[in-house]
């Protein structure tokens, strides 16, 4: 990522110190990547990257450790910890392929395309509004190599007013229903669990809630019952406020945390842990420094276990990085970031341009094997 991230302390250590894990919190970030061939790297989340070391971070009440070693260091000090088992199986959910996520066998990057029926999202609000203008924009996505098209009825920018029920349905249906036979998965963004509900009946497969099923209390029922793969996504605060003042007290693992917890609450509302995929939320809730600081680190996320989305694309943070201007002009960050995002072993790329993505991964990835036109 480019080097105006915040800096990691790290201490220079080849070896942990023993009882950390009694202590703090543990987290293991893969590091070092490189072609998955390589016979000194273990497999990245059972992709087509691989890792050679680890950065274990400890959270203490007053300070958080990092130390970085190489995989067999890290594996020597869990034995001597207090809980071997659960920091071992944690090592080794870094490298496991996660169970198939609505279908999707995970063991290469998917590129989900979007496809906005709103007036106002902040990138392209207001072009595909008319129903028939968005199925022809989902088709075209799906040509050029989307194997998910998220549609969405309600914009979710910084600042956005929420719209009614019925509008979001008007919007967002016709779509679905249009779409249903194309022979492509369709996930239906929205907070709303009678928006859920319907698009599920109308074709939709997967559910994709920036607010993690929180929004509504009736969402985690719904996802149950109907079995929906679902997408939870990391939000400070609300669409309209979330970029007042945004603060934490790491980003990266505040985010974490609040996966971690909401993949428990959902399992305990009765979703199979195989339903769930986890999304920092680039954008919500997060300064400039916050969004680089989790971009960095994404590859944290793959202790969760669970696959991971990320949509960063044409998001503001890249032209406040180089050339602000419209959203259009923000492709080639976007393409810079998902292919970053894929050498981390992201799973799920959301993004508006698909076509560029996925050169950018045929090029970026030999061996990535997406759909082709």
């Amino acid at each position: 990522m480019p080097p105006r991230a915040a800096p990691i302390p790290r201490r220079a250590l080849d070896t942990l110190p023993k009882g950390w894990s009694s202590q703090g919190s543990v987290y293991f970030r893969p590091i070092g990547f490189s072609d998955r061939d390589n016979p000194l790297c273990r497999p990245l989340a059972g992709g087509i990257t691989g890792f050679l070391a680890v950065q274990v971070m400890v959270r203490f009440k007053d300070r958080i450790e990092h130390v970085t070693a190489p995989i067999s260091a890290v594996e020597d000090w869990i034995e001597g910890e207090a809980d071997p088992i659960s920091l071992r199986y944690r090592l080794i959910a870094l490298s496991a392929i996660s169970p198939p996520f609505a279908g999707l066998m995970l063991d290469r990057p998917y590129i989900m395309g979007i496809v906005n029926t709103t007036p106002d999202s902040f990138s392209d609000g207001g072009k595909f509004l008319d129903p028939k203008a968005a199925i022809d924009q989902a088709r075209r996505l799906h040509e050029e190599g989307a194997e998910i098209l998220d549609v969405g009825g309600e914009s979710t920018r910084p600042g956005s007013d929420p719209v009614s029920l019925q509008e979001e349905l008007d919007r967002v249906l016709p779509v679905i229903e249009a779409l249903a036979g194309d022979g492509v998965l369709i996930s239906i963004d929205t907070m709303k669990a009678a928006v859920m509900e319907a698009a599920l009946s109308a074709g939709a497969t997967i559910i994709n809630d920036v607010t993690a099923l929180r929004h509504d209390p009736k969402s985690l029922s719904v996802a149950a019952e109907r079995r929906a793969p679902v997408m939870l996504m990391h939000m400070q605060g609300k669409p309209k406020t979330m970029q007042a003042k945004p603060s934490y007290a790491d980003p990266a693992l505040d985010v974490y945390d609040f996966l971690g917890t909401r993949i428990e609450e959902a399992h305990q509302a009765g979703l199979a842990v195989a339903q769930v995929s986890v999304d920092p939320g680039i954008g919500f809730g997060k300064t400039v420094a916050h969004n680089l600081q989790v971009l960095s680190q994404l590859s944290l996320y793959h202790g969760l276990d669970r696959p991971i989305v990320l949509g960063a694309s044409r998001k503001r943070f890249i032209g406040a990085l180089d050339r602000e201007g419209p959203a259009e002009e923000r492709i080639p960050g976007s393409t810079a970031v998902a292919l970053q995002a894929a050498l981390q072993g992201v799973q799920i790329l959301r993004v508006h341009d698909v076509a560029a993505t996925r050169q950018a991964l045929k090029v970026g990835m030999p061996s990535f094997t997406g759909k082709t036109p």
